[in-house]
């Protein structure tokens, strides 16, 4: 795996390290709890919770185009069982792609990307009543969306994670402008192919922290489908090495 670094935490990565492995490393499957939201245009937002028993932070999951809270189903058991309470939602723009998306379903459609930001507004509202610090987690046009929000709420946010950010909300340097109002770390991934990591690269370069990552992986797929082993077989392991890697750095170096 290439990694492109900016400062992170004056600590150098450590993906490469042993990682306990595959799909065993999230040990035994963990409950998960429904939990609803109301976001300030009264929607009621579907989702789980996965609780981590000591947690070191919450991270927030966000889903991709045409997806659901599903996408995190074998993502947020082992964020929690390595200490991370994970919240993962049915966004209004959405749908079936990974399980049924009942926000969809309940309100007849899926909207455009931007209106989904105040469904993530939402979500954090709830993750600073937590009393740990708050990741923000983003696939796709989720990744981009992140940048938004943590852009417009900065003292709830202690850091981002963007796998296959875009400038997908109709403005071509939204998301770039958000990115360089950020000052706490950013990880950003992509797929392998070349346009992707271009992508993301432009994203990453316009990140205003100097706590910052790109990992390029050998093998990866879009969005946080890389760390879907059934989506992402040859880059599975190295991809959740990194996150992981972060995930640590992020949150031990407080």
């Amino acid at each position: 795996m290439r990694m492109l670094f900016g400062l992170l935490l004056g600590l150098s990565l450590t993906a490469c390290d042993p990682a306990p492995g595959g799909e065993a490393a999230a040990g035994p499957a963990l409950p998960r709890e429904p939990n609803m939201l109301k976001t300030y245009d009264k929607t009621n937002i579907a989702g789980w919770v996965y609780k981590a028993a000591k947690p070191k932070a919450v991270v927030l999951l966000f889903h991709q185009a045409g997806s659901s809270k599903d996408e995190y189903a074998t993502i947020a058991p082992r964020l929690a069982a390595m200490g991370y309470t994970a919240y993962a939602i049915d966004q209004r723009s959405g749908g079936d792609l990974f399980g049924d998306n009942s926000t969809v379903h309940r309100q007849g459609r899926s909207t455009g990307f931007l209106e989904a930001k105040q469904d993530l507004e939402a979500a954090l509202a709830w993750g600073r009543q937590q009393g740990v610090p708050v990741i923000l987690w983003g696939s796709s046009y989720s990744a981009a969306l992140v940048f938004l929000v943590a852009a417009e709420h900065p003292a709830d946010v202690s850091a981002v994670m963007a796998f296959s950010p875009g400038e997908y909300l109709g403005d071509p340097d939204l998301v770039k402008r958000a990115a360089a109002k950020i000052r706490v770390p950013v990880y950003i991934t992509s797929a392998s192919d070349p346009q992707e990591v271009a992508t993301a690269k432009a994203i990453f370069d316009a990140v205003g922290s100097s706590r910052k990552q790109q990992v390029v992986p050998t093998a990866g797929t879009h969005g946080s489908s890389t760390l879907i082993k059934e989506k992402d077989a040859a880059g599975y392991d190295a991809n959740w090495r990194a996150a992981e890697a972060f995930l640590r750095q992020v949150t031990e170096a407080r």
